[in-house]
């Protein structure tokens, strides 16, 4: 497809001018790159020169842009405005991959905190003692968590082929129902899991993921495999590459089994194969976009996946799943072979049963790459604690004290962890106009697809509301100054946020999953880890199994992820939602 030719009037007032209410309707998203090149076909047409820029074009875009010059100010810049958007077509002239990250680059540590000092190492996390000789029932073997299933092959009592094949099996038999796979890795897996299997019986011993089965959010590059991004112009792109997360379970011998579907471009739980569903309620749709990985991990169709998260979409479909998730600190994960969305707020993340299952998960992938410029090291230190006496923890006040159908269950929650010893410090985060800074995703965004807008291609793609793709368009009218304006923003709301937690004492805090925090702490980076907190049956269905879920979120202070990990691990074996299976079929 291919769009007629913008004349210059046309073109300077959808580039060189622009509105900053423009913003992408709250995307549920994720990550970043993956080395490919834009389609000839999808090649953005050349601005026709030969329409005249005039003072009455620069007074009509002023009015998008919320500005008033006057006449005679208008007389001074109309060559230069006219003579610069002859210009911007060449800027255009070769497509730009999507793994090219810019120059400019988000840094957390303009809060004024820097990792924490001191040696990286791997955490040493011991194999679990087994309670049977005997191979569990397949249903029962689906559903257990990464420590027990490492423990049973450790022990030789199952295989890396058996939990393999049985992966593979219930990918199979669900996905019609979840609509959850976008591909199987069948062949590389059952090599990967004999692979394994040879070594544990020669005693060579990974850690806790050798053998394990998981599944990719399908913006992850494997090589050898389709790389969708879940949407049609990319249905049949194949990367030459693996990410670099791909990369390091592989090294710690993990069993990749299935790309996982993703809403197109990250966006929602839409794509090319349909609307992927919630395994606690198929009348709804997973969430997005990690849509897929969430289905898959809730259903016990693959022990833990990666996903990602720009503006939601690790929380959102964890809470809708009642899966448990880690949106790292930003930058704590390279995104290395990842689809760019948002270069400056993607992040990847493990989803898995349990926060120490994604403790062993976020081990084996975080840390410093040198095609990542935002990726860094910094310690990451689990220590186990079944109470939390002396532990300061913040709640948001204001949030818990709303009353809503989950009111009870917040409530809950608050109570389970002063049983536990906490002291709950309720504190209020800093005020920032947080929609309008939303400017910085959609420009970014409209960066990394702008060869599909241009091209008409974009009118190709799925989504549940059209207006989810008009803000690609919509981009294209706010201007530079703005974006470089929201990023100063930015930095002033990363500083207040450093000192909002220090002058509270706090490390972590809680908040309902999901609102205006989850935009704060996206845009500043901060960690969180989303854990299931109850169910309460579809409104009129009473005795139906189906459930609507609830979830809390452990927020922590920048790098300080392993505080978030320790809290919610504590939370949970107090209580036992994550270990709640839901009614599939």
């Amino acid at each position: 497809m291919s769009s007629a030719p913008l004349d210059r009037r046309q073109f300077i007032a959808s580039v060189a001018t622009g509105t900053i209410a423009a913003q992408l309707p709250a995307p549920l998203i994720a990550a970043n790159t993956a080395p490919t090149a834009a389609p000839a076909s999808s090649r953005p047409p050349v601005a026709d020169p030969s329409g005249a820029i005039t003072v009455d074009t620069l007074a009509a875009g002023e009015k998008l842009a919320g500005i008033q010059f006057t006449a005679q100010q208008r007389e001074k810049i109309v060559k230069g405005v006219a003579d610069r958007a002859a210009q911007l077509p060449s800027l255009r002239a070769s497509p730009i991959p999507n793994d090219v990250f810019p120059a400019l680059t988000f840094d957390p540590r303009v809060a004024g905190v820097s990792p924490p000092a001191g040696l990286v190492t791997r955490v040493s996390l011991p194999v679990g003692a087994v309670s049977t000789r005997q191979v569990p029932a397949d249903e029962d073997l689906a559903f257990l968590s990464i420590a027990e299933l490492s423990a049973l092959l450790h022990a030789r009592i199952v295989t890396s082929r058996q939990l393999t094949e049985l992966a593979l099996a219930r990918l199979k038999k669900y996905d019609p129902i979840l609509q959850a796979v976008v591909t199987l890795t069948a062949e590389r897996a059952l090599k990967q899991a004999d692979a394994a299997d040879a070594e544990l019986k020669a005693g060579k011993w990974r850690g806790l993921l050798h053998g394990i089965p998981w599944g990719a959010k399908d913006l992850l590059a494997v090589r050898g495999y389709p790389t969708t991004w879940g949407a049609t112009p990319f249905k049949d792109q194949v990367i030459d590459t693996d990410a670099e997360v791909v990369r390091r379970l592989d090294e710690a011998g993990a069993v990749l089994v299935a790309k996982l579907a993703l809403g197109a471009l990250a966006n929602g739980d839409n794509w090319f194969g349909g609307q992927t569903k919630c395994p606690w309620n198929l009348g709804a749709g997973s969430s997005g976009s990690s849509a897929g990985p969430c289905a898959a991990v809730s259903a016990g169709l693959v022990p833990f996946a990666i996903g990602s998260e720009t503006l939601g979409s690790i929380v959102s479909p964890c809470t809708r799943n009642a899966v448990t998730g880690l949106r790292p600190t930003y930058g704590r994960v390279s995104r290395a072979g990842a689809m760019s969305l948002a270069w400056s707020m993607d992040k990847l993340g493990p989803i898995a049963r349990s926060a120490a299952d994604c403790v062993t998960i976020f081990d084996a992938i975080h840390g410093a790459d040198s095609v990542d410029p935002t990726a860094v090291s910094a310690p990451f230190n689990w220590e186990v604690a079944r109470d939390l006496r002396g532990q300061r923890i913040g709640f948001l006040r204001t949030q818990f004290d709303l009353l809503s159908d989950w009111h009870a269950t917040n409530q809950a929650v608050l109570e389970t962890l002063r049983s536990l010893g906490a002291e709950l410090v309720p504190i209020e985060l800093p005020a920032a106009p947080l929609n309008a800074m939303r400017i910085i995703l959609t420009v970014e965004a409209a960066a990394a697809f702008d060869h599909v807008t241009l091209s008409g291609e974009l009118d190709a793609l799925i989504a549940p509301r059209p207006t989810n793709w008009a803000s690609l368009r919509e981009a294209r009218y706010i201007p530079a100054v703005e974006y470089i304006q929201a990023n100063r923003l930015r930095t002033l709301l990363a500083r207040d946020m450093e000192k909002t937690l220090t002058d509270a004492g706090v490390d972590v805090w809680l908040s309902p999953p999901g609102g205006s925090h989850l935009t704060l702490t996206n845009l500043t980076g901060h960690p969180t880890v989303c854990v299931p907190t109850g169910f309460q049956p579809l409104s009129g269905q009473p005795d139906s199994p189906r459930r609507n879920t609830a979830g809390i979120s452990f927020n922590a202070r920048l790098y300080h992820d392993d505080r978030a990990l320790v809290i919610a691990h504590a939370f949970q074996m107090a209580t036992d939602w994550h270990r709640r299976r839901p009614p599939i079929a």
